[in-house]
């Protein structure tokens, strides 16, 4: 919904209606994720993609017949598809989008929902057409789905129903100020993640040396971590090399509920810290959730590659996968992830 933010309240600022064509589903090879969207407003303009181009134009019709007074529809496009022949998937897998015109004042609750990146869902019934919003701790049906974090087809009361999650994007908090810091700042913010970069030293932590930081903190680790409140959306990176900071800090946050906890460091420090971790009273089933030393195997050597490989292997632990190469596994390409 983010990116498509922009042409969305330009539209609505000048009383365009406008229908919005969502992926709700996917089968097989997909080339956008469920979620996606675009968007058509009354003039022709579109913004936004549901299949990189594939289907496109289809839908775009189906958008038209629909301000022509037609209802919204639920499509399906893919190598099983009728339309195979003209709109056909080339990537073979199916996808099923919901096109219809949303009430101009929902419309405006959506876009200030994105806006403000407040965790929310909106359910369409696929069935009806009917559609509401909640907000966080508004239901806890819809706390569930918040908490698994994206969007997919659900069935609630004999009705099937797509349930389009909306929060904040994932979160990425480093402690160390140090070259790599920025170098997976800058990594995490081309794929539109936020990091926090946090030191106890103000020399370090600064805007000079970490430009790509949305976030520089001046804090010991506990502090740091009682202003960051990681989540199951946070990752968090230990880059210190320093015992005073890595190991309180890895002992405060093993106890969140971050779904990564990474810290650089050599095999043999990553033993050293491990045995003053159970020394202080840190749990050995706890220590197993430390991925150290962080990253993917894939011989990284300078700041920016080791930067890589640490946002790879956060990335595949988000998505419940081991990071291997993508001609050796037998599941799907793209995954959807919490």
């Amino acid at each position: 919904m983010r990116e498509i933010l922009p042409e969305l309240e330009r539209w609505r600022a000048r009383g365009d209606r406008i229908v919005v064509a969502t992926v709700v589903a996917t089968r097989r090879s997909a080339p956008r994720p469920v979620g996606s969207k675009l968007i058509v407003s009354e003039t022709g303009e579109l913004a936004g993609s549901i299949s990189g181009g594939c289907v496109e134009s289809e839908v775009v019709e189906a958008a038209r017949g629909l301000l022509a007074g037609g209802e919204p529809q639920l499509l399906t496009f893919g190598i099983s598809d009728e339309l195979a022949l003209t709109v056909g998937l080339p990537c073979g897998g199916e996808i099923d989008v919901w096109v219809d015109e949303p009430e101009p004042a929902l419309l405006d609750e959506l876009a200030d929902v994105a806006r403000s990146e407040r965790r929310a869902v909106h359910f369409v019934d696929l069935g009806d057409g009917t559609q509401r919003l909640l907000l966080d701790g508004d239901d806890d049906t819809g706390d569930e789905l918040i908490r698994l974090g994206h969007s997919k087809v659900i069935e609630l009361d004999g009705r099937r129903l797509f349930a389009d999650v909306f929060g904040p994007p994932p979160r990425l908090f480093v402690y160390g100020a140090v070259d790599t810091a920025d170098a997976v700042c800058a990594a995490a913010k081309a794929i539109g993640w936020r990091t926090v970069v946090a030191d106890a030293s103000a020399r370090f932590a600064t805007p000079e040396r970490l430009p790509n930081a949305d976030e520089i903190l001046v804090a010991w680790p506990e502090e740091a971590l009682a202003q960051v409140k990681p989540d199951h959306t946070t990752a968090i990176l230990v880059l210190a090399h320093d015992d005073k900071f890595d190991l309180p800090l890895l002992t405060a946050a093993l106890a969140t509920d971050a779904y990564y906890v990474g810290a650089l460091g050599s095999r043999r420090n990553q033993e050293r810290r491990r045995e003053r971790l159970l020394e202080a009273g840190v749990d050995e089933a706890d220590l197993d959730r430390i991925s150290g030393p962080a990253g993917l195997d894939i011989g990284a050597h300078t700041p920016a590659e080791t930067a890589v490989s640490m946002l790879a292997e956060i990335m595949a632990v988000r998505a419940g996968r081991d990071g291997g190469r993508l001609k050796d596994a037998s599941g799907r390409i793209h995954v959807e992830v919490a």
